[in-house]
């Protein structure tokens, strides 16, 4: 009775005192069973709990589950499954309660090999057919990025509850797969299942990795309908998705009518006007984090160097570096040290990048040469920029995006007899180009095309507009950078093979099912090429157009001629 009294850790370890003073034995099962119980739901310390569980006699399933329920829900898993392993070893059978935690315990490990394991167990001993163990086997498959074994599990299931239909949507949302988000998302709609704050969440991360901005309102409307605006955590996945599609208005009122904010919620605005190009009122963002005395994350120090870097500042990108690790005792990860070497080699201080590279004392990844290749590519730095290119053949030798940037640094050199010979090292190598695709969305589809793309049913007026982009450019001064085509072929060709990129595909889609004056968004998986960038600059000029791309790297604002990047 007195155990369930205990309102905090420290009444807790009172009336243990008091049990312990009045002589009542630690190894009484009903005791240790209380008390692991009460610390478990306290969220008290599992060395604690585990301390007590040792000196019980023969601890029964409550005890056992209580114990795996607790390291599951705590910040270091791995201790569930070597007590479920014990339990085998003391011949103590799991029961229904057994799998649900231990399946949360595997799925933040994503230590999906023991996950099937367990899931082969759970079949045997009849369990598998139990709504609730089903629907933490798929929140694991889903959790490790098995999405696939998650999906046919779930589609076996004769019963589902929200539950199951938020671990697989995430599952897909979460692993790289959008559109089956999206998908099973009005499926579940079809049969009556309202969605929750965990599904807006879900939904918002896939229109986000889309760039489904018209999906991604109508998500809006209907959480301000149902009240789910006030969810803290769909709430910041609609500023992640605004953020993500170039929406930055949208994104600040988001911010400004939240009523409840965390650190996530400062950090995504942060990162988000960064990539956007809003440098400085990222900057002036986190100076009012810092005013309101929260405690910037590690995250929101990217968000920060990136700003810095794309405005410019290298003394105050370096004075941040220091203070996030002086001040704020943040270790500097791999991508912090990444934004200090494009803060240096945007600012063409390339030679310094590569001394910053050299000093640093992580291991220099593959991220992080390329990006002084890039620079190196932008400022004319041959002889660093074969350095680079050397580390990049020792870490992803099939990085086909290496090649050209390669490739484009001896064209402007003028050295084109080495261009060729890294086409034919391509071909040597077997290195193939990652296609480009790029993505748009029109009424309630989102469109895919490719470069060259003739799949689409009105290919024929798509190819007709090109033609005419192209008319109107040359019109206006555009000279396409065919330096930019690898393949040996006539310099027309070479034209052509420009003209047919995704992004002009994806936008002539755009310019003939679009009312003139809309904003067009186009989602790329690579960066944009030199030549797209100029073309889309001036077709935001010649057809009076705001054309938002978000590339690989970051996002392109397209506005009467001009881009936010430069």
């Amino acid at each position: 009775l007195l155990l369930t009294c205990a309102s905090s850790k420290f009444k807790l370890k009172q009336i243990h005192a008091f049990s312990i003073r009045h002589g009542v034995p630690l190894n009484n099962s009903d005791m240790g069973k209380h008390l692991i119980f009460t610390i478990v739901s306290l969220s008290g310390p599992m060395s604690y709990a585990h301390q007590i569980f040792s000196q019980i006699q023969n601890p029964n399933i409550f005890t056992w589950n209580t114990m795996i329920r607790g390291y599951a829900e705590s910040e270091n898993p791995r201790p569930a499954i070597d007590i479920y392993h014990k339990m085998h070893i003391y011949s103590i059978e799991p029961d229904t309660h057994t799998y649900p935690f231990l399946l949360k315990a595997i799925a933040k490990l994503m230590a999906v090999r023991e996950g099937e394991k367990v899931h082969s167990i759970a079949v045997r001993n009849g369990y598998e057919s139990l709504v609730f163990v089903q629907n933490t086997l798929v929140h694991m498959y889903a959790a490790c990025g098995h999405a696939e074994s998650a999906h046919k599990l779930f589609q076996l299931m004769p019963e589902r509850n929200l539950v199951t239909w938020n671990s697989v949507i995430n599952g897909f949302a979460l692993n790289g797969r959008p559109n089956e988000a999206l998908t099973l998302y009005r499926e579940m709609g079809l049969e009556g299942v309202e969605p929750d704050g965990f599904t807006m969440v879900s939904l918002l991360t896939a229109c986000a990795e889309l760039g489904a901005l018209a999906l991604g309102r109508r998500a809006h409307v209907y959480m301000l309908k149902v009240g789910l605006n006030e969810n803290l955590h769909a709430a910041n996945a609609l500023l992640d998705l605004y953020a993500k599609c170039g929406g930055i208005r949208d994104t600040q009122k988001v911010f400004d009518e939240m009523g409840e904010r965390s650190v996530v919620s400062w950090t995504s605005l942060i990162v988000g006007l960064a990539v956007n190009g809003f440098g400085k009122e990222s900057l002036e963002l986190f100076k009012e984090l810092e005013r309101q005395g929260l405690m910037p994350s590690e995250i929101t120090f990217v968000g920060v160097l990136y700003a810095c870097s794309h405005c410019g500042m290298v003394d105050e990108g370096f004075a941040y570096f220091k203070r996030m690790k002086e001040e704020f005792n943040i270790v500097p990860k791999i991508e912090h040290y990444g934004c200090m070497v494009d803060l240096l080699g945007r600012a063409g201080l390339v030679k310094k990048a590569h001394e910053f590279i050299l000093n640093m004392p992580l291991q220099p990844n593959a991220v992080i040469w390329r990006t002084l290749l890039g620079a190196c590519t932008t400022h004319g730095h041959l002889a660093l920029g074969e350095v680079a290119r050397a580390q990049l053949v020792r870490l992803e030798p099939k990085h086909s995006g290496d090649y050209v940037l390669l490739s484009n640094l001896y064209a402007s050199e003028g050295r084109w007899s080495d261009v060729q010979n890294v086409r034919r090292r391509m071909l040597r190598e077997g290195v193939r180009k990652t296609p480009g695709h790029s993505l748009v969305e029109l009424g309630n589809c989102v469109h895919e095309f490719i470069m060259g793309d003739r799949s689409h049913p009105q290919s024929e007026d798509i190819y007709a507009m090109l033609a005419e982009i192209t008319k109107l450019l040359k019109l206006e001064g555009y000279v396409p950078r065919t330096s930019n085509v690898l393949a040996d072929i006539e310099e027309e060709e070479k034209e052509t093979a420009l003209s047919y990129h995704s992004e002009k595909i994806a936008i002539a889609f755009m310019l003939n099912n679009t009312p003139p004056g809309t904003p067009i968004r186009v989602v790329k998986n690579l960066r944009v090429c030199a030549d797209c960038h100029l073309a889309i600059k001036l077709i935001s000029k010649v057809f009076d157009r705001e054309i938002v791309v978000r590339d690989r790297s970051r996002f392109h604002h397209f506005k009467d001629g001009f881009c936010s990047c430069r």
